[in-house]
């Protein structure tokens, strides 16, 4: 392998999920496309990354002021769901069964990687909870230990009178991501969510 090539495989081995021999194939499948398409593609990426932002309201990433569903008049805004990251929001507005809005809290709690509450958007979403008089969460964070901590943590702390927090139901498998689970079992775990107890 030529040592540009090996250069462009090993850079798409730090894309996640991809190994040695799928970075092989794309760097194989880059060469043979139209310079064109390739450029377009390389500006893309670039115009992504320069231009996309977090938006101030629930850290979801956005071109805009605030992003299209915080701007969204017809989106309940008492209806909060609190999830890891924006791939999360992707993968429920696949579903259609959510009408209300968002909270990206970043990451989860997880002591062994050093990840505590202050790491997180928790505080974030605390300021938009006092803000409202009734609302519900749904913490719709992965089904994974440090998930279940998120969670378990957020109602604790940030419970108060006129907020329920809820958690989706059982129906995604535990070491799971959001981004990967299909529409309908979203959708049945989103309906299935239940009460979050201190």
């Amino acid at each position: 392998m030529t040592r540009l090539l090996d250069r462009l495989s090993t850079l798409l081995t730090q894309l996640p999920g991809i190994g040695r021999k799928t970075a092989q194939r794309i760097s194989f499948y880059l060469l043979k496309t139209k310079p064109e398409d390739v450029r377009a593609l390389a500006n893309a990426m670039l115009e992504a990354k320069e231009k996309l932002r977090f938006c101030p309201i629930c850290f979801n990433l956005t071109e805009d002021e605030i992003c299209e569903i915080c701007a969204d008049s017809a989106r309940d805004q008492h209806l909060i769901c609190a999830i890891e990251s924006p791939a999360d929001i992707v993968a429920l507005e696949r579903t259609h069964s959510f009408h209300g809005v968002y909270h990206v809290l970043g990451g989860a709690l997880s002591p062994l990687d050093n990840i505590g509450p202050e790491d997180l958007r928790i505080g974030e979403l605390g300021t938009r909870l006092a803000k409202l008089v009734a609302a519900e969460v749904i913490v719709a964070t992965n089904p994974t230990t440090e998930g279940e901590a998120t969670a378990d943590y957020l109602a604790q702390t940030l419970k108060a009178p006129g907020i329920r927090f809820t958690r989706i139901a059982r129906g995604l498998p535990i070491g799971s991501d959001l981004d990967l689970a299909d529409e309908v079992t979203l959708a049945r775990a989103l309906d299935g969510r239940k009460e979050l107890k201190d």
